[in-house]
């Protein structure tokens, strides 16, 4: 019995299992083909570049900041230094005027030492200008010129020592005076040298204070473009949530999202990081707490590539199913304004419509917190990722 060849049919089977396999691949491929053009504006590299600066600005103050404390230290020693130095100044300035008083004291006292004694004998004495031979020319006899002499030897020895102790005396006070004078001097001298660091530490303080204000302007400008990127962002959103319907977000209860209070409590302008790459209080943050808490910590770090509209092709590239059907327990996507955003599926009502939890649409509480949304149309999100 001939036996039919069986070519036609291996060949017709190839045919098709290839045409199944490549309707399999379009399909596995066409989230990726239908996700929606990216927005020409990066709203989060903007805000990112931003804040780059602002840090940049801070850091820069901060540092202009400790100089100009350091310098207030310097000027405040430098004030202690020369009231000390003021006050030497004054001590020696007391000594100096005391030593003048006493110079001009022992001056009288030579002066009253010639009136008592006479002032011809203290002058003869004091100046040695009479002579042995003028003294016996005015003397009346031999023993008038000894009792003269005897008087002179007597008052000579007196007068001698009065006068030597107070030259002594007087000589001690000018060399102490020359001494004071020398010490005063050095004093001032310190004196203008410490008020003229005073000086430049005073002036390097002011133009340090002022470059300080300068990066604290910079940096408060800077915050004020980043808050104005971040509000054109969450214009972007509501535009999104408008267009689709589901009403306006309303804060909720904080609690039941379970986000961890080093997270919830976090500066909201720190960009404190979490444990998956994000940041704390957005809203890619707290869905990625969501996803750990309901997979048991199988939440992929996503670090520089955590972007809410880069969710869907890192849960593609991971095998992580994406698909634009919502259901309990997913990630919803919004792709909108190029940074987008991400809420957490909480129930699907029977009329198809979402209801979900989130971080950081803004709302009357501010930026950075807690909120629901109810009855949204399942369309107002790009995808759905079922972790």
């Amino acid at each position: 019995m001939k036996q039919r060849s069986t070519t036609p049919v291996t060949s017709g089977l190839v045919t098709k299992f290839a045409l199944v396999a490549t309707a399999a691949m379009m399909a596995i491929a066409t989230p990726l083909a239908l996700m929606p053009k990216a927005s020409a504006r990066d709203y989060q590299a903007e805000i990112n570049a931003v804040q780059s600066q602002i840090d940049q600005f801070q850091a820069e103050a901060a540092r202009l900041s400790g100089q100009a404390k350091t310098l207030e230290n310097e000027l405040a020693q430098l004030a202690s230094e020369k009231a000390g130095i003021q006050a030497q100044i004054d001590l020696s300035q007391a000594k100096y005027e005391k030593l003048i008083a006493d110079i001009k004291a022992n001056e009288q006292k030579i002066a009253d030492n010639k009136d008592a004694l006479g002032a011809t004998i203290a002058d003869m004495y004091v100046d040695d200008r009479i002579t042995p031979i003028e003294m016996i020319a005015s003397s009346n006899n031999i023993g008038d010129y000894v009792d003269k002499e005897s008087y002179r030897s007597s008052i000579n020895d007196q007068l001698t020592a009065t006068i030597d102790t107070i030259r002594k005396l007087k000589k001690e006070l000018e060399q102490q005076k020359v001494d004071v004078e020398r010490v005063l001097a050095d004093q001032k001298n310190q004196r203008e040298a410490l008020a003229a660091k005073e000086a430049e530490r005073q002036r390097l303080m002011e133009e340090t204070k002022g470059q300080e204000q300068v990066y604290q302007s910079m940096s408060a400008q800077s915050e004020a473009k980043k808050r104005q990127l971040q509000s054109e962002q969450q214009a972007a959103i509501r535009a999104a949530y408008s267009s689709g319907g589901g009403g306006s977000a309303v804060a909720g209860d904080p609690a039941r999202g379970g986000y961890p209070a080093k997270y919830a409590n976090a500066d909201y302008y720190a960009y404190v990081p979490d444990e998956w790459g994000m940041i704390a209080r957005q809203c890619v943050s707290y869905t990625a707490w969501k996803v750990h808490q309901k997979t048991g910590g199988r939440m992929p770090y996503w670090g520089g590539r955590g972007n809410a509209n880069q969710w869907p092709g890192n849960a593609m590239a991971a095998g992580i199913p994406v698909d634009r059907t919502p259901r309990a327990g997913s990630v919803a996507v919004m792709m909108a304004g190029q940074y987008g955003h991400v809420a957490w599926v909480e129930s699907v009502n029977s009329d198809g419509t979402v209801n979900v939890s989130q971080y950081n649409e803004l709302t009357s509480a501010g930026w950075g917190n807690y909120s629901e949304r109810y009855n949204v149309s399942p369309g107002t999100y790009d995808y759905y990722i079922h972790f």
